[in-house]
């Protein structure tokens, strides 16, 4: 089942000293008005992995176009990048903490299974009595929260959501695990959701495969495998994939679903200007792109310095891109993530003047 909006509501279209060309006339659901992000200072390098599996940097590289990734530091948390990364967001919008009036934070990796790291961040950022929450559907956290959020703004029961992404993944890496260690990082992004802003939301599609369950998964520590000393020493604590299984989902999921944006928006998928897919690995970004035979230069891959961040790779890649000069009015952008659930996540995005 597919959780689809494609709400008819009047877009908010910025001033300009020059009309702005738009692709789609679709109305906004909501908008984003304010950006974020934050990735720790530590750094884990190809050669220090190189130390300690069997492999190179050479190697990491050819595979998925990874050369480091950041690391939280030993006294940072979830909820601390989160914080980071709000704040950012926060000011983008020029907004108070205090002037949300919802807290959805993305993650799969929490600061402890109870209660929500949401319920720390707000803490952190003095907002009491704002409702907070997480979502986990994997590296597809960020879009499933952002269409919570659309949702809920159009609605009119919230006017300014919080939503972040965020994951500390290196605490949940099996680092004996050659296949998987040269992939995560750590890292948040953060975005306000209201009525009006810079970025409109024009389409939203959510989904699921459940019975793929096992394809991404972490075995124990839940309540069909609770911690014990041989879960421990089994390293049951940390991430599994089954990479072959997942780059062919991953790659037909996100084709699929960003050619069901287009069609949502009325445009091409040559119509989009940039192609953000999670980033997880940089030959199944290529793929994405070579399967919706869309010109390289729109295909986004920002993952050499960063690696798969899970939740955070969307909006920190968001974000980079618009630090860059990437991001003008009259800009289509899709965004598109694939994670353990399976799940799916996409956004089309219209570009509006500042």
């Amino acid at each position: 089942m597919v959780s689809t909006q494609t709400i008819d509501v009047r877009p908010s279209v910025g001033e300009s000293l020059s009309p702005v060309v738009h692709k789609s006339s679709r109305p906004a659901i909501c908008s984003i008005s304010g950006l974020g992000h934050f990735l720790p200072a530590n750094f884990i390098t190809n050669e220090h992995l190189a130390q300690t599996v069997d492999t190179s940097h050479e190697w990491i590289v050819e595979r998925t176009g990874i050369h480091s990734r950041h690391r939280a530091a030993k006294d940072e948390a979830t909820s601390d990048l989160s914080y980071r990364a709000s704040v950012l967001a926060l000011q983008d919008a020029g907004i108070a903490a205090s002037d949300l009036d919802l807290i959805l934070l993305a993650t799969s990796t929490p600061d402890q299974p109870v209660p929500s790291t949401a319920c720390y961040l707000q803490a952190k950022l003095g907002c009491l009595g704002v409702p907070a929450t997480d979502v986990n559907a994997g590296c597809s956290g960020f879009g499933y929260a952002l269409q919570l959020a659309s949702a809920s703004v159009k609605s009119g029961l919230h006017k300014r959501v919080l939503v972040i992404g965020a994951d500390c993944l290196t605490r949940i890496t099996n680092y004996a695990d050659r296949g998987s260690c040269i992939l995560f990082g750590d890292g948040a992004g953060a975005v306000v959701v209201t009525q009006k802003g810079f970025l409109d939301v024009l389409h939203t599609e959510i989904g699921a495969d459940g019975s793929a369950a096992e394809m991404i998964m972490i075995r124990a520590g839940g309540s069909r495998e609770p911690a014990c000393a041989e879960s421990v020493a089994g390293a049951r604590h940390t991430l599994e994939l089954h990479g072959r299984e997942v780059y062919k989902s991953a790659v037909r999921q996100m084709a699929e679903s960003i050619r069901r944006g287009a069609e949502a928006v009325g445009v091409q998928v040559a119509d989009f200007d940039l192609i953000i897919p999670h980033q997880a690995n940089a030959r199944i970004i290529e793929s994405v792109g070579k399967h919706l035979e869309a010109d390289p230069a729109k295909v986004v891959i920002d993952l050499a310095d960063t690696g798969n961040m899970a939740s955070a790779s969307i909006p920190v890649a968001l974000g980079r891109a618009r630090e860059a000069g990437r991001l003008k009015p009259g800009q289509l952008v899709v965004v598109v993530g694939f994670g353990a659930g399976t799940t799916w996540a996409c956004q089309v995005l219209r570009v509006n003047d500042r």
